[in-house]
């Protein structure tokens, strides 16, 4: 195989690794917020393990706005900036098909969540993001939203480690030039 060929097949399989990851978020989040529409009332309340349930609840919740709460009412707005934040992804992770692994992941992690989200504030029977995972005092999320804030810390943690490979190198070089 020559080398063109080998970097095609190697971009190829990077995208079916994105669009596996992406699928498989997108579809046990869309499936789980289903569940929670179909088994419990708005604003019902569940206790899966009764011995941490003050801690750790399930609670059907009706999310108009963003992380935490945040611009609550402001739904067309937020969906117009879901799908600029969709097309942003989509865009970017074109150019690190060949880069680190973790720039994938987190990528493919962030796109199943952000289409998560906006499938539900585009569904014309919602209209609002359905979030129902509820820890302690922490506002009320759901799988999407854990599959964003997790791709974000795979970045976060795979730049600083890229980052401390790079200075290691670059001190390396320092030193081997000091010795000549």
């Amino acid at each position: 195989m020559e080398k063109t060929e080998i970097k095609s097949v190697h971009k190829w399989k990077s995208y079916a690794e994105m669009l596996i990851i992406t699928a498989v978020v997108f579809a046990v989040d869309q499936l789980s917020k289903y569940w929670i529409r179909t088994h419990l009332a708005l604003r019902e309340t569940i206790t899966p393990i009764p011995a941490i349930g003050s801690w750790f609840r399930i609670i059907h919740w009706k999310n108009t706005g963003v992380a935490f709460g945040l611009f609550q009412g402001n739904g067309w707005v937020l969906t117009v900036i879901g799908v600029a934040v969709v097309i942003g992804i989509i865009i970017y992770s074109t150019q690190v098909t060949e880069g680190p692994a973790f720039w994938r992941v987190a990528l493919a992690m962030e796109l199943g969540g952000a289409l998560g989200n906006l499938a539900d504030r585009i569904n014309p029977e919602l209209g609002y993001v359905v979030d129902f995972i509820w820890i302690g005092n922490f506002p009320v999320f759901n799988l999407a939203d854990s599959a964003i804030v997790i791709g974000a810390a795979i970045m976060i943690i795979g730049m600083m480690i890229q980052d401390s490979k790079t200075d290691g190198r670059e001190n390396e070089r320092r030193d081997s030039d000091t010795e000549l």
